[in-house]
């Protein structure tokens, strides 16, 4: 689909939203004219993608997000348009006529589009099929994508990317992988500018790793590769270290970083990793948990290729609640990587949990693969 034709819209002026009697700083979204043709390649991958998940009619989705959410919304219906969809667009101004209007043109074929918190609670049917969440720095909402179908990453509003769908809307196969390397492709260049006084502490997880001398250790979701030079004199120069990563650019970093010396880099998914079963000694995992759509199958998959009472180091360099705070939210107990739910996780994957600290600094945890 294409949507350069899509109307040159502007969100707000000078970066400014009133939004409940508070005028804040917010990142406006560029209009298609302003943007590059990489930035509007990236909107047409993400709009295309979010058309099909909603496919055709009677559905009933709200976009929430409240400074992006009308333009945002806008876009869909004008992509609907484009491919002969019936839609119309329950606006936040006149909602009752609306929502009439909507009814008179028969809800049996046509999709219906809101925007607003408001419409996101009180839907015009019993309840609405799709809720869609725009995700960004200066939301304090951040609980609000708890309960929504798709969460969109706009922290860069010439740059959207897909960061969840509701697997009983669409298999994640169809969208993972395309909007991980989306998320981080864009990041790759700069990212050891933002990160690389990380290096101690990487060095410092690897060393409490316990990885053997001479085994074979993946470092799965390895990025720009920070973890390693600390891998290769783990291993020492007997040994096999492997960065595998999904993103090409972040392998092309890597290699800048002379870091592809220390080892074999391998574009793959961590969820579908191209090695034998029980084919490594150790695997070094920072801050892959997170960006995993489906924790416990990524867990199984390392546990496939590990040896029996072979290691799984899970690190981050941010505690969890400093993460979280970076990120403007507050910790949930359901969350991956908390004590309990990640050592039910391993266990059923395959893993015995043996260490867990989550100081402010830095988040490490440790376990073995259990014997088959």
């Amino acid at each position: 689909m294409d949507v350069r034709s899509a109307p040159a819209l502007v969100l707000v002026e000078k970066g400014q939203h009133l939004h409940d009697g508070v005028m804040t700083e917010v990142a406006v979204m560029p209009a298609w004219t302003a943007m590059t043709p990489a930035q509007v390649e990236r909107w047409d991958e993400l709009l295309s993608g979010l058309i099909a998940v909603l496919g055709a009619g009677p559905r009933l989705v709200v976009v929430d997000g409240h400074h992006h959410a009308a333009l945002f919304a806008e876009r869909i219906a004008d992509g609907l348009a484009a491919i002969g969809q019936r839609c119309v667009r329950l606006s936040g101004r006149t909602p009752l006529a609306d929502e009439d209007a909507w009814r008179l043109e028969g809800a049996h074929d046509v999709v219906a589009i809101a925007d607003g918190a408001t419409w996101r609670r009180h839907p015009p049917g019993p309840a609405w099929d799709v809720v869609i969440w725009l995700r960004t720095p200066s939301d304090e909402r951040s609980q609000a994508d708890a309960d929504a179908n798709v969460v969109v990453d706009l922290y860069d509003p010439a740059w959207p990317v897909i960061r969840y769908i509701d697997p009983g809307l669409v298999d994640r196969h169809s969208w993972y992988i395309a909007e991980t390397r989306a998320f981080f492709a864009v990041r790759a260049a700069t990212w050891d500018v933002k990160f690389g006084d990380d290096l101690p502490a990487y060095a410092e997880a690897v060393a409490q790793a316990g990885i053997p001398r001479g085994g074979v250790v993946v470092d799965a979701g390895c990025g720009t590769g920070r973890a390693l030079p600390a891998l290769r004199d783990a291993v020492g120069p007997t040994g096999t270290v492997i960065g595998v990563d999904i993103t090409p650019p972040m392998l092309t970093a890597a290699r800048s970083h002379g870091r592809g010396d220390s080892a074999h880099l391998v574009l793959a998914d961590a969820r579908h990793l191209p090695f034998p079963d029980a084919s490594v000694d150790a695997v070094f995992a920072a801050g892959l948990v997170a960006h995993l759509p489906d924790v416990e199958g990524g867990l199984e998959e390392l546990a496939r290729v590990t040896v029996d009472d072979g290691r799984l180091a899970l690190f981050h360099p941010s505690g969890r609640v400093a993460l979280a705070a970076r990120h403007g939210r507050t910790l949930r107990d359901d969350e991956p990587l908390s004590e309990d739910r990640l050592r039910f996780s391993l266990q059923a994957t395959g893993w015995s949990l043996s260490v867990y600290d989550d100081p402010t600094n830095r988040f490490f945890a440790l376990a073995t693969r259990t014997p088959r």
